[in-house]
């Protein structure tokens, strides 16, 4: 299931060592002062900077022009566990149970990637700046829904091995 808020309320519902390298990460991002803050105030838009956290675990440092939600899709992964940190901006992300979606493209193990239709009955998350929504395996989720307008956003998705 989806966990979602601001960084101190996530973090009192997990207690996964996995997640801690993300976690300072995210801590880092809000410290005006780190590396990691001017690195992702410097990236450009619909640029994807990766960086590798440990063996287990990644971040892909992200700036895109958030969508309708008629040109988004869900999206579901098996080998990683997604914390999407919204850095700046805010958007829509709306969840549901994997097994109550039609695939629209099978899974690719290359990619981890398995892609769904629309669905009617899927959950909607208001994901606002200093925010994130954690999606496990049978959580597919749909990200980049613009709220009133199409605007953009900066965001940190981490990949923590399952």
């Amino acid at each position: 299931m989806a966990i979602f808020g601001n960084i101190e309320s996530v973090k009192s519902q997990i207690n996964n060592p996995k997640f801690e390298k993300a976690f300072l990460y995210i801590q880092k991002l809000q410290d005006k002062n780190s590396l990691e803050y001017k690195s992702i105030c410097n990236i450009g838009l619909d640029e994807c900077n990766k960086i590798v956290l440990d063996e287990n675990s990644f971040v892909l440092e992200q700036a895109y022009i958030t969508k309708d939600k008629k040109d988004c899709l869900f999206e579901s992964h098996k080998k990683y566990i997604d914390i999407q940190y919204m850095f700046e901006g805010d958007e829509i992300m709306e969840v549901e149970n994997v097994n109550n979606l039609l695939i629209e493209t099978p899974y690719k193990e290359d990619l981890d990637y398995a892609k769904y239709t629309q669905s009617s009955s899927s959950s909607s998350l208001l994901i606002k700046e200093n925010e994130l929504a954690i999606f496990y395996p049978q959580d597919a989720h749909m990200p980049c829904i613009k709220i009133d307008e199409n605007k953009k956003v900066i965001k940190a998705v981490f990949k923590i091995a399952v």
